[in-house]
């Protein structure tokens, strides 16, 4: 945190802030930074060390708001450890539109989108981030000519999978949930002896996400349970896809 804004804050302030946050400078190494983002492979290590050298580090408890709704464009955060969702707020009630987890990162669309956003971001788990000022993100891309073209694939991507969301509304409630958890499962699961781990996300998120209501989302996932392709070890917070081909499968029947 720089100097000036603890002459904003004061220092009792300022000290329950990094108490609060744990906010410290990272010495993160390039090829650490790489392997948790690959999106950033072909930045030159030059390129990356000045990024790591603006970068903070923060953490967040379970529930707490990462990213509020006023509060977008300000940065990028880079997830380093843990699961947050993406809610779509609207007075007393919110949706959850997205989870993310390590390896991904969040805020940088809205740096080039100035316009009013009504979504925040909740830690499901204790989470780390590694936050860029917007500005600095900015002047990154641009030392990097190659990271233009990354970012266009980002987005490519993340516009198919909404497009694919929207494919699976015309879906009955199984195949929609199996390809929202197998979904999560590729992109973030911990694929162990046993099956892919993944976060054990609350029954009214899967809904939401997979746009079935509550009730067929719970009966879904106990029927996914006694046919044994998913487990959930509520002790440790994780589902256990065991039967990844079978979920493979139920999730692209069509």
């Amino acid at each position: 945190m720089p100097a000036s804004l603890l002459i904003v804050l004061g220092k009792n302030a300022y000290a329950q802030v990094l108490t609060r946050f744990s906010l410290k400078k990272i010495p993160m190494q390039t090829d650490i930074f790489k392997e948790l983002f690959p999106l950033f492979d072909a930045a030159s290590v030059e390129t990356l060390e000045w990024l790591l050298a603006e970068a903070v580090e923060r953490d967040y408890p379970a529930g707490r708001a990462v990213l509020m709704e006023d509060a977008w464009g300000n940065a990028v955060y880079f997830i380093l450890s843990g699961w947050v969702k993406v809610r779509f707020v609207r007075s007393q009630d919110a949706a959850t539109l997205a989870v993310l987890a390590q390896g991904d990162f969040f805020g940088e669309m809205a740096i080039l989108d100035e316009s009013p956003r009504s979504t925040d971001v909740v830690a499901f788990t204790p989470v780390r981030v590694l936050t860029v000022p917007a500005q600095k993100f900015i002047q990154f891309l641009f030392k990097d000519p190659q990271l233009h073209h990354r970012m266009l694939q980002l987005m490519v991507r993340r516009l198919r999978k909404t497009n694919q969301r929207t494919q699976l509304r015309q879906q009955v409630p199984a195949v929609r949930i199996a390809s929202i958890l197998t979904g999560l499962g590729d992109s973030y699961g911990n694929k162990t002896d046993a099956g892919v781990e993944i976060f054990n996300l609350p029954v009214a998120d899967i809904a939401d996400l997979s746009e079935v209501n509550p009730e067929d989302t719970n009966k879904v996932l106990e029927k996914l349970k006694d046919k044994g392709w998913i487990s959930v070890d509520s002790k440790r917070q994780v589902m256990m896809i065991a039967n990844e081909k079978q979920m493979t499968q139920l999730a692209t029947f069509r």
